[in-house]
């Protein structure tokens, strides 16, 4: 089992203040953390163009990207499992707003899309395609296949790196994504007033007002397919990125009730991840791995 947790391991500067907490408010994994072989790996943004607990996965799936590709590329074929050998490029559907910085984005997985919202806005974008010369099919409620009419080599962000920066400094300016960038202004002016936005609205929700380019990847560069028995769970990842300490310490005492103690009957692999990178942890195995201790606060407070 692979038991992946995005935002639990947070940054250097606040980590030593928490380190007491975690040991006090979620016992099960400090003594699970103390009895494991620790992997850290750096994954900053700049390099990887995706979130740490995307570039694990991506790990884990062996993907080997282009000379001209950052690692965010394999989220294409990873997440679009298509049958045909042709680049995946995916589009999400989600919320822009202006901020101090440009804009900001909020990704599918916080928005709540119906399945009738997606095909509503789906019909609406159909109009606009044959001008852009691009091709979209939808694949599931919030992630659309993008086709160039050429190969094309562009570097793009994933949405969960968007969302935790400005959009200014991920959005694509090269000359070939011209289309990309016409058809996606297109669609934000033909979604403004839409009735599936309207709806939303009513209920206090965040409109779907745009779509967000990434992968670009071939599946022959997975070295193989996801393991089936990952858990993740995104309870103390919102926390994090907004940095709500107070609020992070109660959701991860909860979390230490309801996931993390199971780690003391079930042989996992642990997964923590941060802003920059993430630490894997293997439960030592065998007669003696009772005696077998880590000071985990020396790696938990590293830099």
């Amino acid at each position: 089992m692979h038991i992946v947790i995005p935002g639990a391991w947070p940054e250097p500067e606040v980590a030593g203040e928490l380190a007491g907490h975690v040991a006090q408010r979620a016992p099960a994994l400090a003594a699970w953390m103390a009895h494991s072989t620790t992997a850290i790996t750096q994954s900053p943004a700049a390099d990887t163009w995706c979130m740490p607990h995307e570039h694990w996965l991506l790990k884990a799936c062996n993907f080997n990207p282009a000379e001209a590709e950052h690692i965010s590329a394999g989220l294409g074929p990873l997440r679009g499992a298509p049958a045909d050998k042709e680049p995946v490029w995916l589009a999400e559907l989600v919320h822009m707003a202006p901020s101090r910085d440009g804009a900001a984005l909020l990704p599918a997985r916080v928005l709540d899309i119906t399945p009738e919202q997606s095909h509503a806005l789906w019909e609406t974008a159909k109009d606009y395609l044959q001008e852009s010369g691009l091709e979209l099919e939808a694949l599931t409620t919030d992630t659309w296949r993008v086709r160039w009419p050429q190969a094309v080599t562009l570097p793009c962000a994933s949405p969960a790196l968007v969302a935790t920066s400005a959009v200014n400094d991920w959005w694509p300016q090269e000359a070939v994504a011209r289309p990309w960038r016409q058809l996606a202004n297109t669609l934000q002016m033909a979604w403004y007033e839409h009735p599936a936005n309207q709806a939303r609205a009513a209920l206090g929700q965040a409109p779907v007002n745009s779509l967000w380019l990434y992968g670009g990847a071939g599946q022959s560069q997975l070295g193989r397919t996801p393991p089936n028995d990952i858990q993740t769970d995104f309870s103390l990842y919102d926390l994090a990125i907004s940095q709500q300490w107070g609020e992070w310490i109660e959701a991860l005492a909860r979390l230490d009730q309801q996931l993390f103690t199971q780690l003391t009957t079930q042989p996992a692999s642990l997964i923590l991840s941060g802003r920059n990178r993430y630490v894997e942890l293997s439960a030592h195995t065998g007669w003696f791995a009772r005696w077998r201790t880590q000071d985990w606060r020396r790696w938990w407070c590293s830099r």
